[in-house]
């Protein structure tokens, strides 16, 4: 079969599920996945003919399209920071404005002569510790999850980037006190409601770790409080504290901050103008 007639069957098949730009996206990178095809190939051959081995991962990937499974799952991997991850159902897929929490960070210490000691909570795909320790090499980083199979996969994301990070297996909620204090620590925690569902897409919804993702209605910041208040007693004096925050949290996330031991607050927008992260400093 052509490949062009591939693509447009793709289109007939998902356009009334995702965006004609969304559907072009996600057939360049499965060629490019299953058959080592650059996206620019249909210019240079307009009329290249498959095999019927080479259409079938792309048709079986269909398939999985139309019942909404994201792309990232079906290829394995997806990109942060110009570096690649595995995911499956077990972590979640990492986001761009999570590109803008690991670039302040860098941003802020980038400068620093003395090495930084990091710690990463939550870590799921291991993005933002593996991102901070492959941009600042002499850095010590942590970096600690509740998800065995979550931290399986983050650890193999370090060996593939080859970087060492350290990973603990714990609970955020349950533990005050770890072996060493740190410079930074950082952590984008769950923190959608669950009366924030009905914004959500099925894709996310149905195959991403409800774990990782969503808090209660009548306690929304319970990881943003245990994890200020483990911060006061294992940041250094003058340390950061990191958050990735519920756009529609913002202010409430930083009075939380206020009155747990902490100054020079910071709140600042993503890309598309939302609340999105907070910074404090240890008194």
């Amino acid at each position: 079969m052509y490949l062009k007639e591939i693509k447009n069957i793709f289109h007939l098949e998902l356009d009334a599920i995702y965006s004609p730009e969304e559907v072009n996206s996600f057939f360049y990178m499965l060629i490019e996945h299953f058959l080592g095809l650059e996206r620019f190939i249909l210019a240079l051959e307009p009329n290249l003919i498959i095999t019927k081995d080479e259409e079938a991962p792309l048709f079986e990937a269909l398939s999985r399209l139309k019942l909404e499974i994201p792309i990232q799952h079906i290829i394995g991997k997806t990109h942060f920071m110009d570096l690649e991850f595995l995911v499956d159902k077990n972590v979640l897929i990492p986001r761009p404005e999570t590109e803008d929490l690991v670039r302040w960070i860098f941003d802020d210490i980038k400068n620093h002569q003395e090495a930084i000691t990091i710690l990463d909570i939550g870590t799921g795909s291991g993005c933002i510790p593996i991102a901070l320790k492959k941009q600042l090499p002499n850095a010590k980083v942590a970096t600690l999850d509740i998800s065995d199979k979550a931290l399986k996969i983050a650890t193999q994301n370090a060996k593939n980037n080859s970087v060492q990070i350290e990973f603990i297996h714990a609970n955020i909620l349950e533990i005050d006190k770890l072996h060493q204090k740190f410079d930074i620590i950082v952590s984008n925690p769950p923190y959608v409601r669950e009366l924030e569902k009905k914004e959500m897409h099925k894709n996310v919804l149905q195959h991403e770790p409800e774990l990782a993702l969503f808090v209660s209605d009548e306690d929304p910041l319970l990881f943003y409080r245990k994890i200020a208040s483990f911060a006061v007693n294992n940041l250094n004096d003058g340390g950061a504290l990191y958050f990735e925050i519920n756009q529609y949290l913002g202010k409430e996330t930083k009075q939380l901050l206020d009155s747990t031991n902490f100054s020079d607050i910071e709140l600042r927008q993503d890309l598309f103008g939302n609340d999105r992260m907070l910074k404090g400093i240890k008194k």
